[in-house]
């Protein structure tokens, strides 16, 4: 990808602190799975030891994880858009996403299916006799099959790519318009402020009008809140990919974000764990948090992406190896931590020990699996890698 900004010393062809933010960001997303099997929180299976203690930094992560992901996504999307076209971008994406998408949901996630069934007391030991009924059942004990689970990221990703590849002219028009003459208020004295606004408004519409009402289920036909959301940070994204004037507000903005982050940081984690239910009961302070909540999300985004342009701009062998590492250690992570947490939160161990080992055994576990990946040509596209 082309650098356009006016400060980051990356190299011309690629931008490199972008990558080390995908990079750190998957790597949260792995780690946030982990913590997914220690806090009350519903998910596919849980340790014996799950309690509220690891929730404040649960939910610090939760309301920007994603959408950073999405930020990036659509700053590629529109690098591959300019370079191939729109009839060439919607190809090498189906080429990229949908077997991994198709793979992930036959073979990927089926042993996340079966430990949640087993763990549910619903299914008899035998993880081969249960794969077949996994892949022939419409559902089984209220759970629909085959599933994607974590996977609904890439096929969000691959609905999105599908519907931009037609409308990016379009999008590229606007931006040379309307966009292009809106971004001149980011030149100005306000800029830095203005930024933070035209990228938390549009959220909090959807927090007030959308999110009461559609409950994020990553159900792609039923999930309009997480879709505007989603959808959304995507198309900053592509707005801000070729933006000198985007990229200079970062900059810019940078100390005022990181301010408000800390901020709102430290007033909300007390906030959510001690006084949530005092909150709830009074509307104006509830919707202030709320407000808060989306306010963080993009001003953390906001400072991610103005620190990685000081900082992570140095290339070489390890930023090479987790570029193409990352990817399919996302698409694996989920599985082994299931499985092993299944497995090992049944054998007694203290939680700080059981801790360890899940998480090992799941950075580990995937490492060494894209290792086997990308050495295996015909599992390659299977996980998103080139051949």
């Amino acid at each position: 990808m082309t650098e356009t900004g006016p400060r980051a010393p990356v190299s011309p062809t690629r931008r490199h602190d972008l990558d080390w933010l995908r990079i750190i960001a998957f790597g949260l997303l792995v780690l946030y799975h982990v913590g997914m099997f220690y806090v009350p929180w519903d998910w596919h299976v849980k340790s014996v030891h799950a309690g509220p203690g690891a929730e404040p930094l649960m939910s610090l992560l939760n309301p920007w994880r994603l959408s950073l992901l999405f930020f990036i996504s659509g700053v590629a999307f529109r690098y591959l858009h300019d370079k191939s076209g729109g009839l060439t971008f919607a190809g090498e994406r189906t080429l990229r996403l949908l077997p991994v998408l198709v793979f992930g949901m036959i073979v990927v996630v089926m042993p996340q299916t079966y430990f949640q069934l087993r763990e549910m007391g619903e299914i008899e030991p035998g993880i081969l006799a249960f794969w077949p009924r996994y892949i022939m059942d419409w559902e089984i004990a209220g759970i629909a099959v085959p599933t994607w689970n974590h996977l609904w990221y890439v096929a969000y990703l691959f609905v999105y790519a599908l519907m931009l590849a037609p409308l990016m002219g379009l999008l590229k028009a606007f931006g040379r318009g309307p966009g292009a003459a809106l971004s001149r208020l980011w030149d100005s004295r306000f800029g830095p402020v203005a930024l933070i606004a035209l990228g938390f408004a549009p959220m909090m519409v959807y927090r007030v009008f959308l999110v009461p009402h559609f409950e994020t289920t990553h159900n792609l036909t039923w999930d309009w809140a997480n879709h505007a959301i989603s959808f959304t940070y995507l198309l900053y994204g592509v707005f801000a990919a070729k933006s000198e004037r985007f990229w200079s507000a970062i900059d810019r903005a940078l100390p005022l974000a990181l301010g408000l982050t800390v901020v709102l940081g430290a007033v909300l984690t007390p906030a959510w764990a001690l006084w949530w239910d005092q909150i709830a009961e009074h509307e104006v302070v509830l919707w202030l948090a709320r407000a808060g909540r989306v306010l963080y999300a993009w001003t953390i985004i906001m400072t991610l992406l103005g620190l990685a342009r000081r900082h992570l701009t140095g290339d070489g062998p390890v930023r090479r190896y987790l570029t193409e590492a990352i990817f399919p250690v996302y698409i694996l992570h989920q599985t082994i931590t299931v499985s092993a947490g299944y497995m090992l939160t049944r054998m007694g161990l203290d939680v700080w020990t059981e801790f360890v080992l899940v998480t090992a055994i799941t950075y580990g576990g995937a490492f060494a699996g894209f290792e086997l990946i990308r050495r295996i040509k015909p599992l390659r596209p299977l996980f998103g890698l080139k051949l």
